[in-house]
C-alpha cells in the first residue's frame, strides 16, 4: 500500500485531508511542539517533532516499508510569500522561512518518492525559490501539473486562492477539476447550527466554541455593522481614526460582518480578531470562535486542538487552525493521487 509522510504538518490538516480520501499517511513532520497532541490525538499518526533543515533523506526512508510506494507531501510556511509582504517588498531571504521549499526539494532529491505534492500562496510561483524547485523536479525526473485553485471550487468556504502542485515519476498527472459550484458555498451550511455564544463566552459542552472578550467600544461597533456591509454603517463617533484618512478608505473589510448566504473571508491565524478583515459573526455580536473558525477551514467537528497537558493558550489554537491547510484540500490532493495511481493500476 503506498505510504505517506507529511513534512510541515502542522495539527493535520493535510494529513486529515489524505487520511480522508483513503491515502495511508505513516509520519508527520513539525518544528511546533504545540501541535503534537492534536496531530496524533485526531489522526493516529506519529508526530516527528524535528527541524525539516536538520533531516536527511535517510531519516524519511526508514519510515516507508520496503518495497511500498514513497509519497512525499510537504507545504511549507507561506508567510514569507503572502500578498502583503509582496506588496512590501519583503518576500526575500531575510525570512528565515523564506527557503524551506528547498529544503523539501532537497529531502526529495535524496529520497525520490514516486509522488510529490505541495500547497502555499498563488505568489510562491514569482520567485526565485519556486524556480528553483522546479528545476530540482525536473532534473530528477518528475512530471507535474501546478495551478492556483479558487477554494470554493472545491466545496470550501472561504474567498481562499491557493497554489497547489502535485508531480509524478509515474507519469503525467493532472490536479483533479472542480467539485463544487462556488454559488452552492455558503457560511451558513458551516456554522449555522452552532450554540450562540457572547463575546468572551464559551460553550458549556464544546470548549473550542468560545469567542474572544470584545471591548465596549467594539460591542457598539459590531452591533451597529450590517452583514456585508462595512464600518461605513457606523455612526460617525464610533469611526476609527485611520478610516478618516484617505489612506484608510481602502480597508473596507476590516470590522466586517460574515453573511449567511455567501462565502466567507479567508481564515488567517488572527479570524478570531473582530477588527482584522471580515470576521464578524453574521447575526451574534461577535467575532468568529475557535470552533467556527476550524469548520470554515472544513476540519470535522470532532476534531480536538485543546492538549490536556497543556495551558490553554487562545493565540496558539487559533494560529493553529489559521495555519493548517483546509481539511477538504487535503482531500483534493489526496483524490488527485488515488486517480493517478488508479491509472497506473496501482491498488491503495
Amino acid at each position: 500500500m503506498p505510504q505517506v509522510v507529511d513534512l510541515f504538518c502542522g495539527v493535520g490538516g493535510l494529513t486529515r485531508g489524505l487520511l480522508n480520501a483513503g491515502l495511508n499517511v505513516i509520519a508527520g513532520f513539525d518544528i511546533d511542539p504545540t501541535c503534537q497532541y492534536t496531530y496524533e490525538h485526531n489522526n493516529n499518526v506519529d508526530y516527528i517533532n524535528e527541524n525539516v533543515r536538520n533531516l536527511t533523506g535517510a531519516d524519511i526512508e526508514e519510515l516507508y516499508d520496503e518495497g511500498e510506494l514513497k509519497i512525499l507531501v510537504g507545504c511549507a510556511p507561506c508567510q514569507p510569500f503572502s500578498q502583503m509582504r509582496f506588496k512590501l517588498g519583503e518576500a526575500n531571504a531575510k525570512d528565515e522561512k523564506y527557503n524551506l521549499l528547498l529544503e523539501y526539494g532537497r529531502l526529495i532529491n535524496e529520497v525520490h518518492p514516486a509522488i510529490v505534492s505541495m500547497e502555499n500562496v498563488p505568489q510562491i510561483q514569482d520567485t526565485n525559490i519556486f524556480a528553483e524547485f522546479l528545476n530540482i523536479l525536473q532534473e530528477n525526473g518528475y512530471q507535474f501539473d501546478y495551478h492556483v485553485i479558487y477554494c470554493p471550487d472545491y466545496g470550501i468556504p472561504q474567498t481562499r486562492r491557493r497554489f497547489v502542485l502535485v508531480g509524478s515519476l509515474l507519469g503525467p498527472i493532472e490536479i483533479i477539476g472542480p467539485t463544487h459550484n462556488r454559488n452552492d458555498i455558503h457560511v451558513k451550511d458551516f456554522i449555522q447550527n452552532l450554540p450562540p455564544i457572547g463575546a468572551g463566552e464559551v460553550d458549556p459542552n464544546d470548549a473550542l466554541h468560545r469567542a474572544a472578550a470584545l471591548s465596549e467600544r467594539n460591542l457598539d461597533r459590531i452591533r451597529h455593522s450590517k452583514p456585508g456591509g462595512t464600518w461605513r454603517d457606523w455612526p460617525e463617533e464610533l469611526r476609527c481614526e485611520c478610516h478618516k484618512k484617505t489612506t484608510g478608505q481602502t480597508y473596507s473589510s476590516v470590522y466586517g460582518r460574515m453573511t449567511w448566504e455567501q462565502i466567507g473571508p479567508t481564515i488567517t491565524t488572527q479570524f478570531y480578531n473582530y477588527g482584522t478583515g471580515r470576521y464578524g459573526h453574521p447575526v451574534q455580536d461577535r467575532a468568529l470562535s475557535l470552533r467556527e473558525g476550524a469548520l470554515l477551514q472544513t476540519f470535522p467537528d470532532w476534531y480536538d486542538f485543546i492538549d490536556p497537558e497543556r495551558n490553554f493558550v487562545f493565540n496558539d489554537i487559533a494560529r493553529h487552525i489559521g495555519n493548517a491547510v483546509p481539511v477538504r484540500l487535503g482531500e483534493v490532493i489526496g483524490e488527485t493521487i488515488l486517480t493517478h495511481l488508479e491509472e497506473h493500476g496501482i491498488e491503495v
